[in-house]
């Protein structure tokens, strides 16, 4: 397993300043939002384009996953959502997203993570299920010829928020393409236990989302350590699944100073990474 971090936390930085200093902390990858300032499609020049994926190889960094989540450039976090109640409105959401598609193949990136569906702001869950099952095989056939996953990402309050959602969701989805972005704190905000939840998923699971949650479950981001998130329980239990991709740590809640908080999220949970992999490597030299 492989440490990223998201570079949403580094809204009020250019994101070469942001790969720099990820590069410096340490870190292995970077999830680069698709969004104001960052790194939105149609914000992005051939020549910005380029400028991204080389500063990224020259300082080692992996663009591990694209945000496609967060949408300000167009509304907020959430809305325009897959799930809006004008039609025209949901087509700006998924005319965004492919263009993420895109981008993420242009950038050699193998998934970007979406919304799960959006708030339901009075609509019937039934009705809102339908629509975002329409989105997503629209989306599906799209990441397919791109070669691109697309991973639904459950969140508290919005359509699909427990792994139950998730599962009832996907009997209906028959791509490979759609996958899961396996956000360890929503799932405990959701009131479910993560470590129970990795084996279950992990069949769906392309990537992960790392942040420490308060023993209220509220949905807040926390720096690692700062909550009640066994962390060491939650890689064991990863690493027992034999996934070898990225832990993308996000703590877009410090944006106003995130480097801090990323040099503690850091020395705290690459330490337990390392002791992980000096097990396997044991192990493996045992047999």
């Amino acid at each position: 397993m492989k440490l990223g971090f998201s570079a949403n936390a580094y809204k009020r930085f250019d994101l070469l300043t942001t790969m720099d200093t990820l590069q410096e902390i340490g870190f292995d990858g970077l999830e680069i939002l698709c969004d104001i300032p960052h790194a939105y499609p149609p914000d992005l020049t051939p020549a910005r384009r380029q400028e991204i994926k080389a500063r990224a190889e020259n300082n080692g960094l992996k663009i591990c996953n694209l945000n496609a989540f967060m949408l300000y450039a167009l509304g907020d976090c959430w809305r325009p959502s897959y799930i809006e109640k004008e039609a025209s409105e949901r087509r700006k959401r998924i005319n965004h997203t492919l263009s993420c598609i895109d981008l993420a193949a242009e950038w050699g990136v193998p998934h970007l993570s979406i919304e799960p569906g959006g708030p339901l702001d009075g609509a019937k869950e039934d009705w809102a299920l339908d629509v975002f099952e329409e989105a997503i095989h629209e989306l599906a056939e799209h990441a397919e010829k791109k070669g691109v996953t697309v991973m639904i990402e459950p969140e508290p309050e919005l359509l699909i928020e427990t792994s139950a959602q998730f599962l009832k969701f996907m009997e209906r989805i028959s791509s490979p393409w759609i996958g899961l972005n396996f956000d360890i704190g929503h799932f405990y905000c959701a009131g479910e236990d993560p470590v129970q939840l990795i084996s279950q998923l992990a069949a769906y699971t392309k990537h992960y989302h790392l942040e420490d949650i308060a023993n209220s479950r509220i949905h807040h981001h926390l720096v690692p350590g700062e909550g009640v998130i066994d962390f060491r329980a939650v890689l064991n239990e990863i690493a027992k699944t034999n996934y070898e991709g990225f832990i993308t740590i996000e703590l877009y809640p410090y944006e106003e100073d995130p480097v801090p908080a990323t040099k503690k999220a850091f020395d705290y949970i690459s330490p337990i990474l390392q002791e992980l992999a000096r097990t396997k490597t044991a192990i493996n030299g045992s047999r």
